[in-house]
Parts: C-alpha cells; sequence; structure tokens
C-alpha cells in the first residue's frame, strides 16, 4: 500500500497543525514536524502534544532534529542535505527510521548505502515552496527509485490529480504540505489523497 507523509509547513501555528494532524492521522500514514524556525524546546513541546493528541509514536517524524525525535520518542526522524551524515545518525541512533531527502538519483543510491530506511526525493511537480523552479519530473523519479532498494517517497507539487502518475512509476508513495495544510477541508483533502493513491 502507497504510503502518505504529511508534513507541517511552518505556516499554522503550534495548536492549529495539532488539530489537523489529529483530524487526519487515520488517512495518512506519518505525520513529519517540519518547523525550521522553531527552537527544540518548541518542536519538542510540540511532539509531546501530537503525541498526546493520538499520533502514534511510531508514525511521528521530525524533520532534521535527531535530538528531538530522541527527546520525545518519535519512530523516525527526517534527514535533510544539511542534517548528520546518515551512516553519523544511524550510529547515533539505531532505534529510529531514518528518512532522507535527496534530488538525484545518486543520493538516493548513496542514501542506500549509508544505511536510510527511505527517501523524499522531489521536487516532482513545480510548486508554491519553490516558486520559479521547475519540477524534477517524472523520469528523473524513475531513474531515482531503480537505484535503491529503499523506498522512495514522491513530495512537491502533489494533487490528488496527479498522486497516481508518480505511483505507478514506482514510488512507495507521497508527501504533501500545503494540499492538506493549506485545505479549506483537510480532511476532505486527505481523503482525496488517499483515494488517488488506493487507486493507483
Amino acid at each position: 500500500m502507497a504510503e502518505i507523509h504529511l508534513i507541517s509547513d511552518g505556516k499554522l501555528e503550534p495548536g492549529r497543525f495539532i488539530s489537523l494532524a489529529a483530524a487526519v492521522h487515520p488517512l495518512v500514514d506519518y505525520i513529519h514536524l517540519r518547523e525550521k524556525h522553531r527552537s527544540a524546546l518548541e518542536l519538542l513541546g510540540m511532539a509531546e502534544q501530537l503525541l498526546r493528541a493520538g499520533i502514534p509514536a511510531s508514525r511521528l517524524v521530525i524533520n532534521d532534529r535527531l535530538d528531538v525525535a530522541l527527546a520525545a520518542g518519535a519512530g523516525a526522524v527526517q534527514l535533510a542535505w544539511h542534517s548528520l551524515p546518515t551512516a553519523a545518525a544511524r550510529a547515533a541512533a539505531s532505534g529510529l527510521r531514518l528518512g532522507r531527502s535527496v534530488h538525484s538519483a545518486a543520493e538516493a543510491a548513496e542514501a542506500g548505502r549509508q544505511g536510510a530506511d527511505f527517501c523524499l526525493f522531489g521536487h516532482i511537480f513545480p510548486t508554491g515552496c519553490k516558486p520559479g523552479q521547475q519540477g524534477r519530473g517524472l523520469a528523473l523519479l524513475e531513474e531515482a527509485v531503480r537505484s535503491t532498494r529503499i523506498p522512495l517517497i514522491a513530495i512537491g507539487g502533489m494533487e490528488p490529480g496527479n498522486a497516481g502518475q508518480v505511483i505507478r512509476r514506482g514510488a512507495a508513495g507521497i508527501a504533501v504540505m500545503s494540499g492538506i495544510c493549506g485545505a479549506d477541508d483537510p480532511v476532505a483533502a486527505a481523503r482525496a489523497y488517499r483515494l488517488a493513491v488506493q487507486e493507483a
């Protein structure tokens, strides 16, 4: 079954994102806390609130901050280009699932060799998060899928109408930010994404 990763967009107030995550988590597989502007203390507080709101620890992913992931008891950490190397993170936290953000087939292959459990690959389609930049497209996604044995999750410009395309090209799932976080009805949006990946 293809996965759906919901990633916080850093625009919502903590309480609002926690309420949103609690409402949609039955429809998604992982909740990523990606709040680059917040301190470790603030991130830990948000993580603890998400857990109290019913998000299973195994489905909570902390972006970049290995220390916060460990302190919160989260199930996974998502490593960015500026984060610890995958091998170093694996040595420091053998019990965590490790995700790695990659942008090429070579980076995906290297992440797999270093012990990552999955990659976020993108951005696939043009997205408001990266204005003026072209998406990497489906052909490069296919190349990255072939380059590694670990699952690749497609990110960037994901909509219910194009989610099936990336699944059919070999992606193990999709990652969504504004499509759910910015939706007028986040639950309905999450349901539409779930239906799209199921049909693919």
